[in-house]
């Protein structure tokens, strides 16, 4: 599958035009610009690196679907693609976290709701609402929800959404990347028990969010 490869696909252009640069730049001498144009194709391939990730699966276990660092946990009144109460987790991704985002509980994607918007730092809780996002409803096997929300950020330009309506995810699988710096927002039904805290840093297909009731 294209998406298994240890770098993500849509990330290989830049990693082989950045490459052929610094090659360029090295072979006619400009040893100043070959140096930079090193440290920036480092920089690419580590942004669209795509690790092998396991964990240990329980019951009802929600998994994160972004690496980055938890900045806001809260109890949410949500109206549009879902409405209803929900707990919702929100992790900032820096542009040095691995940006491949991962199904956060196994199911059906029932619904993805695509919304134009700005380009607001992902740190602010008006980011939410205004950037530009992606809304991944997954229903699980016993008719919950669970909402996965991609949400651009200041330098992030692109969404990327490798699922489709219809389809059936694992737990941990992955769903698609935002590039540059952006937010993932997860919604689990209001009954759901958090075990991250604020800060946490966490890992996509990895770090334990919570648990279904």
């Amino acid at each position: 599958m294209k998406n298994s490869g240890i770098i993500a696909y849509e990330g290989l252009p830049f990693v082989i035009v950045s490459l052929a640069l610094t090659i360029a730049a090295f072979f006619s001498g400009i040893t100043w610009l070959a140096i930079f144009l090193t440290a920036i194709t480092v920089f690419i391939t580590c942004f669209f690196r795509n690790p092998q990730r396991e964990f240990k699966d329980e019951e009802n276990l929600v998994i994160s679907p972004a690496d980055g660092k938890v900045i806001k946990i809260e109890d949410v009144d949500a109206e549009g693609t879902i409405n209803g109460r929900f707990r919702k987790i929100s992790i900032f991704m820096n542009v040095f976290n691995v940006h491949v985002n991962r199904a956060a509980y196994g199911g059906t994607i029932e619904k993805i709701v695509y919304h134009k918007g700005k380009f607001l730092s992902a740190n602010l809780d008006k980011a939410s609402a205004e950037n530009e996002r992606n809304e991944i409803m997954i229903r699980t096997p016993d008719g919950r929800t669970v909402w996965v929300v991609q949400i651009a950020g200041l330098i992030a330009r692109r969404i990327v959404c490798w699922t489709t309506g219809g389809a059936t995810v694992a737990k941990g699988e992955r769903i698609g990347l935002i590039r540059f710096g952006s937010r993932v927002e997860v919604f689990l039904p209001a009954d759901s028990r958090i075990v991250v805290k604020l800060d946490d840093k966490v890992r996509a297909g990895k770090t334990p969010l919570g648990y279904l009731s």
